[in-house]
């Protein structure tokens, strides 16, 4: 079933200076069925984050339409939950605090026992038990990413948006919460979409790949089915016979683009 329709979707800033405005991308269009996880991909500059803040209503098109279960996308909601890579946490919370104040909007017919017992549920999904009361200058990048991961959850919402997620976090701790995060969509059936500059990333979690062209005028320009079988793990998954081919298409995708010119050389006089 078709979950998310995004429709000829453009992008345009106004440029100082400039007759023309510049245009992010064009006419990009794109689908993701129910319980998928898709992955965007493509260079700095490309749009692959302004595209996902316009599915979750924080940013307007120029042109085009966003639809969410048929329903046109006219700004935020609790149906379209975000995680940012800088984390996005309110500091004078502790990590208790964070995730109830999203259940707390999310069911506020609730009471307090069943608020609390809800938030307890997902604190202890993302491994934070005996965390509860810490604030997150207290935290690891990894730990602020795990209470991140639970505010978004614990709404339930329809699709689960990732705007480079695991960017801040070092790589040994990287490898762990995307273990996580897999366990936690199977275990929910949440929908996700995913802005990532990570190819191995995309390998591992994702089911499809949407490759997207440099900027300006940027649109999709490839689409990969991952066949790879789940569970997938970064030891085991580089021996299936499908990687090296899923990999090698896109780093060849990402290579082609124009090169860019030479710098022009300025003279310094001391």
């Amino acid at each position: 079933m078709e979950l998310l329709k995004v429709d000829r979707v453009s992008k345009y800033f106004q440029t100082t200076g400039k007759k023309q405005d510049y245009c992010v991308f064009k006419d990009v269009s794109l689908a993701v069925i129910e319980k998928e996880f898709v992955a965007v991909l493509g260079h700095s500059g490309c749009g692959k984050s302004t595209l996902l803040n316009i599915i979750a209503g924080i940013d307007n098109a120029t042109r085009g339409y966003v639809f969410l279960d048929a329903k046109e996308i006219v700004g935020p909601g609790l149906e379209r939950m975000v995680v940012f890579q800088n984390f996005a946490l309110m500091p004078w919370l502790t990590v208790f605090g964070n995730i109830r104040i999203a259940v707390k909007a999310a069911y506020p017919a609730w009471n307090r026992h069943q608020i609390n017992e809800w938030v307890q549920k997902y604190v202890d999904m993302v491994g934070l038990t005996g965390a509860e009361g810490k604030h997150p200058s207290e935290l690891s990048g990894g730990m602020k990413q795990r209470v991140g991961l639970a505010r978004a959850f614990c709404v339930q919402p329809r699709i689960l948006l990732l705007d480079e997620p695991f960017a801040q976090i070092d790589a040994l701790t990287r490898g762990v919460i995307q273990e996580e995060l897999v366990r936690m969509w199977f275990k929910t059936g949440i929908t996700i979409f995913m802005v990532t500059h990570d190819v191995d990333e995309a390998i591992l979690l994702s089911d499809r790949i949407l490759l997207m062209s440099p900027g300006p005028d940027a649109k999709i320009m490839d689409e990969i089915h991952v066949g790879i079988p789940r569970p997938r793990g970064r030891a085991t998954i580089i021996e299936h016979p499908s990687y090296y081919a899923v990999r090698n298409r896109i780093i060849k995708f990402l290579s082609q683009r124009e090169e860019p010119k030479p710098a022009r050389t300025m003279n310094l006089v001391a």
